[in-house]
This record gives C-alpha cells, structure tokens and sequence, in this order.
C-alpha cells in the first residue's frame, strides 16, 4: 500500500471513499465523471502547462514507476536544475510534485504547486503542500521555500498573454511549517486505516452534509438512506446543527423529519408538499409579481465557456465567454412567441457578434425574462464593459430582468416533485409534462460548453461539428421555449 496525495486529500474529506477507490474500484468508478468534473481535470492540466512556461528550463520527469523515482533522486542529487513533476516515494507514501526549484543561495528547493483557481482553498490546498513537504523533508530534501501558485483574478488580458501577470504566488512557508507535524501524524492514521483490506463499517462521514457534499460511493456506503431522504431538503447543508440532529436521531426519510425541529419556512414547505401530497399555490403573489411585466416580453438564455486561461482582450481568469443565445419574443398576451438563436463558433470573442445580434431583436421596450437573473445581468454588465457602443443597450436589458425562477425560489408554487429545488429541469416536468430534455443530443449546460470549445478548436470534424450546432441550437432553444412555457402555464392557473 502507497498512499498519495491524492488519495490523502479525498481521505480528509471521506476516508470511506479513499477506501473505496483503492480496495474497491469498480464501485468507486461505476458513475462517469460529469462533463462539470473533466472539464476540472482537463483545466487543471491545461493551467498547470501555462504555469510551467515561469519556469523555462524545467525537466519533467514523466510517468510514476520505479525509473521517475530514481531520475528524480539523479537531479536532486546533480542540484541547479528546476524540475516538473519529481516524483518522491517513502514508507508507504507518494508525492509528485508541480514544481521543484533549486535554490542556490540556501542549498535547497522551493517548491510550487499550482492550483487553478483564482483563490487558495485552506481546506485542500495547504494540506496538499504540507503532505509533500512532510514527504520530502523523509526523503532528505532540503526546503527552503513554499509557494502556492495559483491564477490572478485581477489580471485582464490586453493584446498577448501576460504570463507573470496572469498568475499570484502566495508564499506559505510559515503556515505550513505550523502544519507540517499534524499532517504527517494524519497521513500515517490514513495509511494504516487504507491499507485495511476489511471494508470499514457503518456509513461514511458524508451523512453529515448535504446532498451536494456527498462522495462518489455514498450509496454503497449509505443503503439505509432512500435517494429522496432529509439530504435533499432545501439549504439543509447549511443547517449542519438541524441536520446532524435528524441523523443522529436515525432520521433519514422526508415525511419522519416532519414535527422533529424546527424547520425554516422553505424546509417546510417543502416537507408538507411531501407528507400531504399537497401543491402550495400563492396565486395573489404570482399575480402580483406578473403585474410588473411589460410587452413584449422576451425569453432570453446565454450559453457560456468559462475559461481559466484567458482567452480574448477583456477578460480574466474563469470570465464567462458567451457564445451563445436563444430568445422567444411574445408581442401580445395571445401572441404566439417568434424563436431566435444565435451561436458563434470562429475562433475570435463572440461577444461583437453576439451583441449585434442580440441588439437586432430586443427592442427598447417591454420586460425580459430569465431564469436566475444573477447570471444573465453578469454576462449583460460584462459585456457592456467590453463593448462600450453596447453599454447602454446591456443595461436597458439588465433594468428590465424579471427573474422567472423566483416565483418557485420564494415558493410561490411548491410541487412535491420539485424536491426542494428551483431548477428549471425540476420545474419543467410538473408544470409542462410534455416538453422534455431527456431525448436531447446535449442536455445541460457543461455539455453544452465543452461542446462549442472542442467545435472552435477543431476537435470535430466538418460533419460531427455541424450535429453538435443543431444540438446547442436545440437544446439552448428549449431552455428559452421552457421558461415561456411555464410562463403560459402560470398564467393559466392564476
């Protein structure tokens, strides 16, 4: 048994999972990784390959057999030589390391590991440099500096990429010198609770968090708890106190958590819907939010890439790109709503093109409606900033956004079906049973935007590029056609 780092940061987070991955891996793998999670991994590696370009006289050490082990101990041995990817193994543990400096000055290295994120996550990044640097102080390295080097959210891309701007580097030697003997304490407790080959009993530590924060195993670890249980009530993450209370009390089902705490309102609401089968309906306050709309209305929904390496003049690290729209245009109560798309797939910003576009269709007048506002009125204020001859058309649509999503986020409507959230993909089934996403070539938002990169970088060919268009268009078609659909369906019942 080798324990990396790796396995010791998902140990930190649920040590049944990191059992798991090693000892039982065709249960650990049998979910594929969201298009969300490989654009993470392809990211990472992309950043890491940017980041290297600071350093430029580099070796790297490839693979993580026996052979790498030992080139690295050859260049660390030689000194003044910077080296990618060293790999370091000691008494059951393994670390390859991002970057390894040597410093002539004090005879030693500094070490580097880069992240691509805009900020330093304590809670994972420190303890992934602490457990390499435990390992290398085993293995008899000398370290004279520790450094996190991570994206710079402040740096805006004018003409070429800056590579010194386009990163931070926070020096945490301290901090993790403070750290150093914890870890390696902790590190030893994984090793020997990994190397078990017994399966460890009860359930894993995820039942204490929300249905987000639990791991990838957590239904082979968890048989007791239902798919719908208390996990999924609505910001119950956040209530950790509420939620340990109902576990600790063997509480997992929705209708048993009814009358155990006080709940929040939301979390009410959304138990009652369940125990009494019963759809909440605040038609005075849907009516009242629907007085505010003006004709013509128009559905409108971006589509956007988000890259960590900025691409294009104007933007910073992990700035949406939008690439796309679609837009239902309803003129009259009793109109029928006119369809627009627009997708943009040359290898230059979108942004002009889009803007012209978008402006060619939306007048001056009349409400425009959206789902989650937060996100539209970012990219229109964005934009805006990038396209100053489109300011003032950007912020005439932000002044007038109706958030059509508020109406199931204040609960207005509460279904049973809505399991607590306010996704459209969990609205649209109840409301508009008929209207689908599930027969869709792309059917969510990660596909979608990995989708028009790998188009723009031509990783398709002629042929499959031009399926993949009429898929965005559709797919990005119905998310507009949806939110006009419940619309009419609002209107109906109220």
């Amino acid at each position: 048994m080798t324990l990396s780092k790796t396995d010791y940061i998902l140990y930190r987070e649920c040590p049944k999972n990191a059992w798991m991955k090693i000892h039982k891996p065709d249960i650990y793998y049998a979910t594929e990784l969201s298009e969300f999670e490989k654009h993470i991994i392809e990211t990472g590696n992309e950043v890491e390959l940017v980041a290297r370009q600071l350093f430029p006289s580099g070796v790297l050490i490839e693979g993580r057999d026996e052979k790498a082990r030992l080139d690295t101990l050859d260049l660390v041995a030689k000194k003044g030589q910077t080296i990618f990817q060293p790999i370091f193994v000691k008494d059951g543990f393994l670390a390859a390391v991002d970057v390894l400096k040597y410093d002539p000055e004090n005879d030693g290295y500094q070490i580097y590991e880069i992240k691509a994120t805009n900020e330093v996550d304590e809670k994972v990044h420190l303890y992934d440099l602490a457990f390499q640097v435990a390992l290398l102080h085993k293995c008899g390295v000398r370290v004279t500096g520790i450094n996190l080097l991570h994206l710079n959210k402040e740096y805006v891309r004018n003409g070429e990429l800056d590579i010194i701007k386009l990163f931070s580097i926070d020096e945490v030697s301290e901090v993790i010198a403070d750290m150093i003997s914890v870890v390696w304490d902790e590190m030893n407790i994984a090793l020997k609770y990994l190397s078990s080959e017994n399966e460890p009993n009860g359930p894993c530590c995820c039942v204490y968090k929300g249905r987000s924060g639990h791991c990838s195993t957590f239904k082979h670890n968890n048989p007791h708890i239902p798919e719908y249980s208390v996990h999924d009530l609505n910001r119950i993450g956040s209530s950790k106190k509420k939620l340990m209370e109902l576990i600790d009390s063997n509480v997992f089902h929705i209708h048993e958590a009814d009358g155990r705490i006080v709940f929040s309102e939301s979390q009410q609401n959304q138990i009652d819907a369940h125990v009494n089968d019963r759809v909440l309906i605040k038609k005075d306050m849907i009516a009242e939010e629907f007085s505010k709309l003006e004709y013509p209305l128009y559905f409108l929904d971006y589509e956007t890439f988000p890259s960590a390496v900025p691409l294009f003049d104007g933007y910073s690290s992990y700035n949406q790109i939008p690439f796309q729209y679609s837009l239902q245009v309803v003129q009259t109560p009793n109109a029928e709503p006119q369809s627009f798309d627009f997708i943009y797939t040359e290898s230059d910003d979108p942004c002009p093109a889009l803007a012209k576009s978008l402006q060619s269709h939306i007048g001056p007048k009349g409400s425009v409606i959206v789902w989650y506002k937060p996100f539209e009125k970012s990219r229109n204020t964005e934009m805006g900033i990038r396209l100053p001859e489109y300011k003032i058309f950007f912020e005439g649509i932000n002044e007038r956004i109706f958030d059509l999503m508020e109406i199931f986020s204040k609960q207005y409507y509460v279904h049973k079906e809505f399991k607590g959230s306010s996704s459209i993909k969990k609205v649209l089934p109840v409301l508009v049973p008929e209207l689908s996403y599930k027969e869709l070539l792309i059917k969510e938002g990660g596909t979608a935007s990995q989708a028009w990169k790998k188009i723009v970088d031509g990783k398709y060919s002629k042929d499959e590029a031009t399926e993949l268009i009429n898929a965005l268009k559709i797919y990005c078609n119905l998310d507009t056609y949806a939110m006009y659909a419940i619309f009419k369906r609002l209107v109906d019942i109220i």
